[in-house]
């Protein structure tokens, strides 16, 4: 129901963007389009950023693999030994096979919840250092309107209104000047 609810509403916050849009077009308001997706895959910044969050995801993955990798091991243990295992070694074996198949389900849920949170931390940091250069983007080229072709709404633009190479080359140079002493 919730998603029912929000997902109602984001049409109606895109068609009303549409809409509003439209009319600023039809007064002859000037428009420009950038690709955030391709801000972040095309900065220096964004690589640098796709990289960390690769790189958190593949030590958790790895910490998955570790773990099935044991139960695996402890799996084929208790089929290759079950004819001369006591019953109490092999309620043994199979009380630590569930240990791990719990420790791998907590290992899967942790790493979920702490990439969302990488994730999301890592975008509202790129998205608060770009929204100073997309506004004197707009200010220096006098635009009324900027879409972001990502965020939907957008089935046509003319390849001059994209903005997104000057944005990128813009945020490269901001990363790359050293820090502003205060």
């Amino acid at each position: 129901m919730r998603h029912h609810v929000r997902l109602v509403a984001l049409l109606a916050l895109v068609a009303t963007a549409g809409l509003a849009g439209l009319a600023l077009a039809q007064q002859g308001g000037k428009l420009g389009m950038l690709n955030s997706q391709e801000v972040l895959e095309k900065s220096a910044e964004g690589k640098r950023a796709l990289a960390e969050l690769a790189a958190a995801d593949k030590r958790y993955t790895d910490q998955i693999t570790r773990l099935d990798d044991q139960i695996k091991q402890l799996q084929t243990r208790l089929t290759a030994q079950r004819l001369t295992l006591t019953a109490e070694a092999a309620a043994a074996i199979q009380a630590d096979i569930q240990k791990k198949q719990t420790e791998r389900q907590r290992a899967v849920e942790d790493a979920s919840q702490t990439m969302q949170q990488l994730q999301a931390t890592t975008l509202t940091r790129i998205q608060s250092d770009l929204m100073p250069i997309i506004e004197q983007v707009r200010k220096d080229k006098g635009l009324d309107l900027i879409f972001d072709v990502t965020k939907g709404g957008t089935v046509y633009f003319s390849p001059a209104l994209d903005l997104t190479a000057e944005i990128v080359s813009r945020y490269d140079a901001l990363k790359a000047a050293p820090p502003v002493k205060k």
